[in-house]
Parts: C-alpha cells; sequence; structure tokens
C-alpha cells in the first residue's frame, strides 16, 4: 500500500520534471528554432499557445512542490528545524522560482497575449524578450534545485 510519504515523494519528483524539464525544453530547444524559422507573427502567436498550454500545468506544479515539499519535511524532519541545509536551499531556490512564474504569469504574460491580440508585434516582441529572460533565470535554478536535490544528502 502506499503511504502518504510516497505520494508525496512522486508528486514532488513529478511536478519538479515537468516543469524544469519543460522550462529547458521551451528555452534550450524551442526557442531557437522558433525564432530562426518563424516571423515575428507566427512566433509571438505560437508562444502564447504554448503558454497556454503550459501554465496551466505549472500552476499544478507550484501548488504541489511546496505541499508536498512541506509534507515530507514536517513527516520525515518533524520540521524546518532538523532538516538538513539542501532542503532549506531546495526551499528557499523553489520559493524564488514561484515566485518568478508568477510574475511571469500575471505581468509579461497578459502583456504579450494583448499585444498578440492586438498584432502590436513590436512590444509583443519585447515582451516575449522579458519573458525569455526570466524563463531562462528560473531554469537555471530549476537545474540548481534538481542538482541539489539529487546530491544534497551527499554533502551533508
Amino acid at each position: 500500500m502506499m503511504t502518504l510519504n510516497t505520494l508525496s515523494i512522486i508528486l514532488h519528483a513529478l511536478s519538479a520534471v515537468i516543469w524544469v524539464g519543460g522550462m529547458f525544453f521551451a528555452y534550450q530547444i524551442l526557442r531557437p528554432v522558433a525564432a530562426s524559422q518563424l516571423e515575428p507573427p507566427a512566433r509571438l502567436t505560437l508562444w502564447v499557445g504554448i503558454f497556454g498550454r503550459f501554465f496551466p500545468i505549472v500552476w499544478i506544479a507550484v501548488i504541489l512542490l511546496p505541499l508536498t515539499g512541506y509534507m515530507m519535511i514536517f513527516n520525515l524532519f518533524n520540521g524546518m528545524g532538523n532538516a538538513p541545509l539542501y532542503v532549506h536551499l531546495m526551499n528557499g531556490l523553489g520559493t524564488v522560482m514561484i515566485l518568478i512564474f508568477m510574475h511571469i504569469f500575471f505581468a509579461p504574460y497578459r502583456r504579450l497575449k494583448r499585444a498578440v491580440a492586438s498584432e502590436d508585434w513590436p512590444s509583443g516582441g519585447k515582451t516575449l524578450a522579458q519573458i525569455r529572460v526570466l524563463v531562462g533565470i528560473n531554469a537555471t535554478l530549476g537545474l540548481l534545485v534538481v542538482i541539489i536535490a539529487s546530491g544534497g544528502r551527499l554533502f551533508g
């Protein structure tokens, strides 16, 4: 029978893999190809469609990650006071990542959707560039969290 801790670990890992993997794919693979092959109207419309499908999944991840993370902290370590350094690092970096995502969603993503809807391609391009920088930061932080999560116990 699956325990609550096991379910938490599974949901936590899947949420992280989907979010970080999605950002990595979008930033390192899709973005360069789209930039080299599509004109601004098609490229910006593509990104609005991609974000429209990806961001609801990210919302699920940003709810599940802290929920399952804190469940594990309290079930395995009896609270933050007993949690090892790598857990605190993951918690802090994860919080920063969630805040960056929320900023992207509520500010530049909304501006991007408005720009595409009104066919304001220069404004949309500028906004997409802002999103690109923020996603790059978040993807880097996410990879760092993966390194910490997979090797943290080895370092104390």
